[in-house]
C-alpha cells in the first residue's frame, strides 16, 4: 500500500515543526526519514500514525484520505524505541495482543504467533516475560507483535537506538531481511546514517522541517542536493573548501588551494564565481613521498579505525579529512603529499549551498 504525503504541514503554538512536506512512498518499500534531532521526522511519522493532527495538507494510506480516520481504524503497526512490552504477559501474550482485541480465533492467534515467532527465532521465549530477555529479545518481540497484525504499513520509530553496537548491526540485517519477505511498505525513522544507508530503498533527508533530498541511499551520497546533505551522510562527511571559479584559467582557486578542472565541470559551473568545492575523504589519496602533481599538506592527527585510518589535514589555512589503508603511518606535523580525484569533486553555491553540477533524478 502505497502512502502520500501532500503539502502537509504542522504546526506546534508559532513554530513550523514541518514545511509543505510532499513524499510518495511507493507500495513494499521501505523508506527512511533521517536527519538530526528536531528535523520533524518523528512528527511525520506520528501524524501518519494519527498521533497527531496535520495543521494542513492531505495524508493518504492507497487510496484513502486519513487525516480524520482515527488511529484504530488505519490498518498500521508502529515499533517504537521503548519496545512498549506488557510486563505482566508472556512473551506469547505480547505477541498476540492484537489478534485478542479484534476478537480473532483462539486456534488462529496459535497458529500465527508460532508463525512469527519462528520467523524472528523466539520461539523458545514465549513462555518468558520481558523481565526475563535481553533487550535484543525484547526488539524481537516488539516487531512479532507488529508483524502479527498483517497491517497495511508498518511504522518504525527508531526501534534500535536502545541496543548496543554489535546488536544494532545485527538487528538491521534483521529488519532488511523481513521487511523484503513481507513485503510490506515501511517507514522507519531515525537519525543514525547508517541505519539508513543499509536499509532503506529511498532516504527523506529532513532539515528544519523541510525535506531536503528523497533518493535511493547511492545517489544521495555520490549526487547530494545541497551542502548540508552532503556532510550529514557520510562518516566522516564531505570535504568542503571555499573559493572562487576562474573560468579562464580553468580553475578552482582558493587560499589554500587551485585545482584545475575538466570541461564538464567548467560546463556546469558556468555562470557562478563564488562557489564551494566538496570532495569526500576517501576521494583523496595521501602519500608520505613526494609524488608528481601532488600537494602538500601537514598531519593534524591520524586516527587507525581497523580497517582503515583517517588522516586528518592541515591544507594551508584548511583543515580535511582523508581515508588511508590501515597500514598508513605518519607522525603528527609531518608533512605528506596528497592528490584529489578532481573528477568526483562536487560544487555547491556559497550562498544558497546549493548543489551546482548535481545529477538530476
Amino acid at each position: 500500500m502505497d502512502v502520500r504525503y501532500d503539502k502537509v504541514r504542522k504546526l506546534f503554538g508559532g513554530s513550523t515543526v514541518v514545511d509543505q512536506l510532499d513524499l510518495l512512498v511507493e507500495d513494499g518499500e521501505l523508506v527512511v526519514l533521517l536527519g538530526p534531532s528536531g528535523c520533524g521526522k518523528t512528527t511525520t511519522l506520528r501524524m501518519l500514525a494519527g498521533l497527531e493532527d496535520a495543521t494542513s495538507g492531505d495524508i493518504f494510506i492507497g487510496s484513502e484520505r486519513v487525516n480524520d480516520v482515527p488511529t484504530r481504524y488505519r490498518d498500521i503497526a508502529m515499533v517504537f524505541q521503548n519496545y512498549a512490552l506488557y510486563p505482566h504477559m508472556t512473551i506469547a501474550q505480547n505477541i498476540a495482543y492484537p489478534l485478542r482485541v479484534r476478537k480473532i480465533a483462539r486456534n488462529e492467534i496459535d497458529q500465527r504467533v508460532s508463525r512469527v515467532a519462528e520467523m524472528l527465532e523466539i520461539g523458545r521465549l514465549l513462555g518468558r516475560r520481558p523481565r526475563e530477555l535481553s533487550g535484543g529479545e525484547r526488539q524481537r518481540v516488539a516487531l512479532a507483535r507488529a508483524i502479527i497484525r498483517e497491517p497495511r504499513v508498518y511504522l518504525m520509530d527508531e526501534p534500535l537506538s536502545n541496543l548496543d553496537a554489535k546488536l544494532r548491526v545485527q538487528m538491521r540485517g534483521e529488519l532488511k531481511r523481513l521487511q523484503h519477505e513481507l513485503g510490506t511498505t515501511t517507514i522507519y525513522v531515525t537519525h543514525d546514517q547508517a541505519e539508513a544507508m543499509t536499509l532503506a530503498n529511498r532516504v527523506a533527508i529532513m532539515r528544519n522541517g523541510k525535506l531536503q533530498q528523497f533518493d535511493t541511499p547511492m545517489k544521495i551520497y555520490n549526487h547530494p542536493a545541497n551542502r548540508f546533505v552532503a556532510e550529514f551522510v557520510g562518516s566522516p562527511g564531505m570535504n568542503f573548501i571555499d573559493g572562487r571559479l576562474d573560468a579562464a584559467a580553468r580553475r578552482f582557486s582558493s587560499d589554500a588551494l587551485s585545482i584545475r578542472l575538466e570541461d564538464s565541470q567548467l560546463a556546469n559551473l558556468n555562470g557562478h564565481e563564488r562557489v564551494t568545492f566538496g570532495i569526500r575523504p576517501e576521494h583523496i589519496n595521501v602519500a608520505t613521498t613526494e609524488r608528481e602533481g601532488g600537494l602538500p599538506a601537514n598531519v593534524y592527527v591520524t586516527e587507525l579505525m581497523g580497517n582503515e585510518t583517517f588522516v586528518f589535514l592541515r591544507l594551508g589555512s584548511e583543515r580535511i579529512i582523508a581515508r588511508a589503508p590501515a597500514d598508513f603511518r605518519a607522525e603528527i606535523e609531518s608533512q605528506v603529499w596528497i592528490e584529489i580525484d578532481v573528477q568526483k569533486a562536487r560544487f555547491f553555491d556559497s550562498d544558497t549551498g546549493e548543489a551546482i553540477n548535481r545529477v538530476r533524478t
